[in-house]
């Protein structure tokens, strides 16, 4: 159910509204952490911090495959990178590889490299 609006004002919640979260929507919260999954960096910290050994935080992650679907691909800022760290993540293997910092600086090298292709002569 939505928040209530006033006036134009931004919406209103109260603390016992579940489908907010210290001011935000579970859509924005969302949102931002699908993204943030795109930095190879982030991956391999949430790896060091075992969270990758976490059944119920893979079970999330496998949650977190709506996003592919049109109605939410169109919010991702960077859907190829977004959408390629989700189906790796569906993975054991890279789940344990991105833990070894080379792979999260290789992953980090090529990207730059695929960001910046053709913008040299």
């Amino acid at each position: 159910m939505a928040a209530a609006q006033t006036n134009g004002s931004a919406p209103t919640t109260t603390s016992r509204d579940p489908n907010f979260y210290a001011g935000y929507s579970r859509f924005e919260i969302e949102l931002e952490f699908v993204q943030s999954l795109s930095n190879p960096q982030y991956l391999n910290y949430l790896a060091s911090q075992k969270y990758f050994e976490s059944e119920e935080f893979v079970a999330y992650l496998e949650y977190l495959q709506y996003w592919r679907e049109p109605e939410y691909l169109k919010y991702l800022q960077y859907p190829g990178p977004t959408l390629k760290v989700l189906e790796l993540l569906q993975e054991e293997r890279f789940r344990r590889e991105i833990l070894i910092p080379s792979v999260a600086e290789a992953m980090v090298a090529e990207g730059f490299e695929a960001a910046t292709k053709g913008l040299t002569g």
